[in-house]
């Protein structure tokens, strides 16, 4: 079996059973995103995977679109447009309510269209909304929308999710308890797990045949094609791994469904920079480019070569691509003409989606046939915010612009691409004042014409839409520019029904740690008396206090704004600047590390940029599975480790004791991750003893879920017990060659005695050492872990924290793991001041 067929095969196995068996009840549905939705706000923010779980589920609005990208009504049966395209009048559904009981009317399309462009609005489309003047409610059923300019597309601009019908009572809380008009609502939300919304019975369409939908988030490509599988998801709409696609469509019980989507793939020139000022430079690049490779190298020959940065699909799309066939003498006579017969060299960003540096490599190896020497930069999601959207501080770079009709960017004189589009944005002038089909037509391909022509940017190709479903589940999507899925017509071939139980978790656990605590605490002012402790806690309260200034303090160093990242790239900076005020970012740094500090003294650790909610409710679920985690492991190893080192050290040279030793050096060797696939497939695949993966929680009781945490367990105990034993087998044969010892053996003791009695409690200040600090080294290392077996730990939100630019979810993750490296260094320093009383003077 290939090295990545081993990998699809484990991770396969794991899957499986960490997802759960596939849903029997033919009512519910596993579905697979790559990205988990910060929050269920599609009114506040540009983040995609929002408006992936939320819109034509929870919410609605006014129109939709067809699959030409054609408005038709939703909320609205029908609307009339003035003469002058300066108006409409809206016609509105009767008989519709909201998930919580209120009626819609006309009122509230007011109230939805105004809040989004009032001021310090963060809807993403703030500023195309902002072409509103005014709603008049005309009667309960219609109203008049009044714009400050022509604009015949805007019942297409309505069929956007951010443009969706909210209550004024809901409209502050959507972010964490959404209350819509559509066919599903909100059930619950165990954030970095699951998301779960269930039918809404008093929809005003026809009643959906599923009764719950269950969104699950999977980025890794190879972890995606083992949930389709084993059919643990039922539906992967925007699959990551084109380079399997053959195989799953290979299997008969699965269904694999391909096409263009709206993101077109681009390599973004920046137009103000050196050579890339002057058209022939880039129309030398457009030649250099030869899209077939390029789709087939970085997107396995999925994809559509496009010529402008217009949708393949749309029926006013021209096709342009023979404008700049690939033709590499063709780009290097015009880098002749312009100045550079021997070249030049521009840098490359490239953000971190897989197409994105698969096309940098095939792009930068063409562009260097011509003599353009192109240096790849890898950036992450921030830095490409920050250097390249922000502050232009990029030649190259490639992304995909999703957004459905976004040429319009072309006509925006502040746009990264520092593109003179005044030509362009007289033609979308024309455009917006047009209502005539065949006049659009013409108008739209001669906007599409003039960016090709002026060579903005290097055309790639239309990123593919990839989906991977049940073979039975039918239905189900229709390629609209939209890319929503409409569950509402979904149903599986032969379905029936079943009901999910709902669990509660019952933290029993806190009150059980405070008794705890407070005993041990007791113990040890008895022990070590008052004096000595109030000093070494004064120490560790500076220490903290210190290292709360180092982790704030870096982490702002670090690039990308929060803000930015959340709002995306068609946000205004008015909208960005509203939501860094909302968060608490528009401040000086001091005030802000004084608020997070305070934040942490209150026991909330502030609140999350990304979800909206106290950091401390994402950490506690968390908290709950990696530090029981954490202190298992380090009782296995503790138990494991020390008693081979005595067995080691009764017999020096001996064969135990080179038997210890190598094992042990083999044990430090190995890492935890690779320990825990090999477990994973000798004692819960081919031994089917322990459970592969998953986690049942507490709630499940407690027999299931230690059993659940064995195998994790185990992984990442042995390697420290083989850690410990080294250290503590060196320390208790350092003593060996003391004159105490040496007493002791003309005294008759046996080497049982004297290595209990006498070496041990000398060896103790190493071993102690040692021991004491593993459990911060286990609760910090456990991420890989936990990531095998699939559990739902403090890993994977540190993960979701960093890709989401949640700081202030760090900040806290990062502070939880000092606290705890300190508070197990002053633990240490208790216990060896306890053995021995010398230390407490010194002190």
């Amino acid at each position: 079996m290939s090295e990545l067929g081993f990998r699809h095969f484990l991770i396969a196995l794991v899957l499986a059973l960490a997802i759960g068996p596939p849903a029997s009840a033919r009512d519910r549905i596993v579905v697979a995103l790559q990205l988990e939705p910060p929050t269920l706000d599609p009114t506040s923010g540009a983040a995609a995977a929002v408006k992936e779980v939320s819109y034509r589920t929870i919410y609605e609005g006014l129109t939709t679109l067809d699959t030409t990208g054609r408005a038709i009504p939703l909320l609205a049966t029908s609307w009339t447009m003035a003469p002058d395209a300066r108006s409409y009048v809206f016609h509105l559904r009767g008989g519709v309510t909201f998930q919580d009981g209120m009626p819609f009317d006309a009122k509230i399309v007011a109230f939805s269209l105004m809040r989004a462009i009032r001021p310090g609005s963060t809807n993403s489309m703030a500023e195309r909304l902002a072409e509103i003047a005014g709603v008049d409610v005309l009667d309960p059923l219609t109203v008049r929308i009044r714009l400050n300019q022509p604009d015949a597309g805007l019942p297409i601009l309505l069929a956007w999710g951010d443009c969706v019908m909210v209550t004024p009572a809901s409209a502050d809380h959507l972010a964490t308890a959404p209350i819509g008009t559509g066919p599903f609502r909100y059930q619950s939300w165990r954030r970095g797990d699951r998301l779960v919304l269930v039918r809404n019975d008093h929809y005003w369409g026809a009643k959906p045949s599923l009764r719950l939908i269950e969104y699950r988030f999977i980025s890794d490509p190879a972890a995606a094609y083992a949930a389709m599988k084993t059919h643990s998801v039922d539906l992967f709409p925007d699959y990551p791994a084109p380079e399997n696609l053959a195989q799953l469509r290979a299997d008969p019980s699965l269904r694999v469904t391909t096409a263009p989507s709206e993101g077109e793939v681009i390599l973004a020139l920046n137009n103000q920079q050196g050579p890339l000022r002057d058209v022939r430079v880039r129309r030398a690049i457009s030649y250099a480019l030869d899209r077939r490779a390029i789709i087939d190298g970085a997107m396995f020959g999925y994809g559509q070569p496009i010529g402008s940065h217009f949708p393949p699909q749309n029926p006013d799309y021209v096709d342009l691509t023979n404008l700049y066939p690939h033709d590499p003498a063709k780009a290097r006579a015009l880098l002749v003409q312009a100045g550079y017969p021997h070249g030049f060299a521009l840098t490359l960003k490239l953000p971190p989606p897989a197409y994105a540096r698969r096309s940098g490599e095939i792009v930068a190896a063409e562009l260097a046939a011509v003599g353009i020497h192109a240096t790849i930069v890898p950036v992450e999601w921030p830095q490409w915010l920050d250097e390249v959207y922000a502050r232009r501080a990029y030649d190259m770079t490639i992304v995909s612009h999703a957004e459905p009709a976004d040429y319009d960017i072309y006509g925006r004189a502040n746009y990264y691409f520092g593109y003179d589009g005044r030509a362009v944005k007289a033609l979308l002038d024309r455009l917006r004042a047009t209502a005539d089909p065949g006049e659009r037509h013409v108008l739209l391909v001669a906007i599409q014409r003039r960016i090709a022509e002026d060579a903005v940017n290097g055309f790639l190709f239309q990123f593919p839409h990839l989906t991977v479903a049940d073979a039975r589940l039918t239905h189900l999507w229709a390629n609209t520019p939209l890319q929503a899925v409409d569950f509402s017509t979904a149903r599986f071939a032969g379905a029936d029904t079943a009901d999910a139980g709902d669990h509660r978790v019952h933290h029993w656990g806190a009150p059980l740690l405070l008794v705890l605590s407070l005993a041990a605490l007791v113990a040890l002012v008895w022990g070590a008396g008052v004096g000595w402790l109030v000093r070494r806690l004064g120490i560790l309260a500076l220490t903290l206090a210190g290292a709360s200034v180092v982790v704030f303090t870096l982490l702002q160093l670090a690039p990308g704004d929060p803000a930015q990242f959340m709002m995306g790239l068609q946000a205004t900076p008015e909208a960005v600047a509203a939501l860094r005020s909302e968060l608490g970012l528009s401040g000086s740094a001091v005030t802000r590390y004084f608020h997070w500090v305070a934040d942490m003294a209150h026991g909330d650790f502030g609140t999350s940029y990304a979800y909206r909610v106290p950091v401390a409710g994402l950490i506690g679920p968390r908290l709950a599975l990696s530090l029981p985690l954490a202190c298992l492991a380090m009782l296995v190893s503790v138990l494991i480790g020390l008693p081979a080192a005595f067995l080691a050290a009764l017999r020096p040279k001996g064969w135990l004791d080179r038997a210890i030793a190598i094992l042990s050096r083999v044990g430090v060797a190995i890492p935890a991750f690779w320990l825990a696939m090999i477990l994973l497939l000798a004692f819960a695949v081919r031994l089917p003893l322990f459970p592969a993966s998953g986690f049942p929680g507490w709630q499940g009781g407690l027999g299931p879920a230690l059993a659940a945490l064995i195998l994790p367990t185990l992984a990442l105990a042995l390697p420290q017990a083989a850690l410990i034993a080294r250290v503590a087998r060196a320390a208790l044969l350092a003593e060996q060659g003391r004159d105490y010892v040496r007493t002791a053996r003309a005294k008759g003791l046996g080497r049982s005695r004297i290595l209990t009695r006498h070496i041990a409690p000398n060896a103790a200040a190493p071993i102690l050492a040692i021991v004491g600090l593993q459990f911060p080294f286990l609760l910090a290392g456990g991420v890989i872990v936990e990531n095998v077996f699939y559990l739902p730990g403090l890993g994977s939100l540190v993960v979701q924290a960093i890709t989401a630019r949640d700081l202030i979810v760090v900040q806290a993750v990062a502070m939880l793991m000092v606290v705890a490296t300190v508070i197990a260094s002053f633990l240490t320093d208790v216990m060896q001041a306890l053995l021995d009383p010398r230390l407490r003077q010194r002190t």
